[in-house]
């Protein structure tokens, strides 16, 4: 079993989950029941990824009570605002089959639509119907953030960004642990691109585990939730063995300097796709 991160509203998130982002809809069930029966407690979906009504198969599929799934999906772009966004998550919870979710989030900015805000209070109130248990964001930057707390007095629980070794994000997750916002990573192996570098290929030699291990292991240790992606048995098996190894202090500081700043996604700043 996962360990768990406190979140600001008294509430707890699995610190490893797996994510569905470009499973295929025909065999989202499947991979979310295998991947719960493996161990795994947090499923991380959204609306644009086109496979909620597999998510909710796969869990009920999995047998285990709802209570113990941490169930995760996003409002798209499109749906901002505050109306859309009640109609929109009205629309996630009978594709997911469910009566609420553990986790909603709104999935980007978009700040030259300027409906964050709108979207922001739109979750408020499907908390407090009780439709959300607990409501953040994702890909927001500081400004943003500060916006919501200052104009709304609620502060997110999480901000689902991308961190990897390349782009590490030092300041955001300052910011984060200053409002107790958890940081949950997305894109967390960078698409493989530190897999060869030498702070990861010496952890490996030293521990024995994977590229793709080190590296999950090194987002726990920052104090980050993660949630990788994979499709195949084998790769949720393997990204789920974690927790029998640590990283030295020496190897942190080492995987440290390979921020570059470079993202794999596109800059939340200018991200406006509908």
């Amino acid at each position: 079993m996962t360990q768990m991160l406190p979140l600001n509203d008294g509430r707890h998130i699995p610190q490893l989950g797996f994510g569905l982002w470009q499973v295929p809809a025909a065999t989202t069930a499947e991979t979310t029941a295998t991947a719960l029966n493996l161990g795994y407690r947090l499923v991380d979906g959204a609306a644009i990824y086109g496979n909620e009504a597999g998510q909710g198969e796969g869990i009920r599929r999995s047998g285990l009570p709802r209570e113990q799934v941490f169930v995760t999906t996003k409002v798209w772009n499109s749906e901002q605002g505050f109306d859309k966004t009640l109609r929109a998550a009205e629309a996630s919870l009978k594709r997911l089959g469910l009566t609420h979710v553990d986790l909603l989030l709104i999935h980007w900015p978009c700040p030259r639509k300027d409906l964050y805000l709108d979207t922001w209070r739109a979750l408020i109130r499907l908390r407090e119907e009780g439709r959300a248990t607990s409501i953040g964001v994702s890909n927001f930057q500081e400004p943003q953030l500060t916006r919501l707390i200052g104009e709304t007095g609620v502060t997110p629980v999480l901000n689902q960004v991308e961190i990897n070794p390349r782009l590490q994000q030092p300041a955001l997750r300052a910011f984060h642990a200053k409002h107790g916002i958890v940081t949950q990573s997305w894109t967390p192996l960078g698409q493989g691109k530190s897999f060869e570098t030498a702070p990861v290929q010496a952890a490996v030699r030293r521990t024995g585990k994977s590229p793709a291990q080190v590296i999950l292991r090194w987002h726990l240790q920052i104090g980050a939730a993660v949630i990788p992606r994979s499709t195949r048995e084998a790769g949720l098996r393997e990204n789920l063995n974690l927790f029998d190894f640590a990283l030295t202090e020496a190897e942190m500081a080492a995987i440290a300097t390979l921020d570059e700043g470079q993202r794999c996604g596109p800059d939340p700043a200018r991200f406006e796709m509908d």
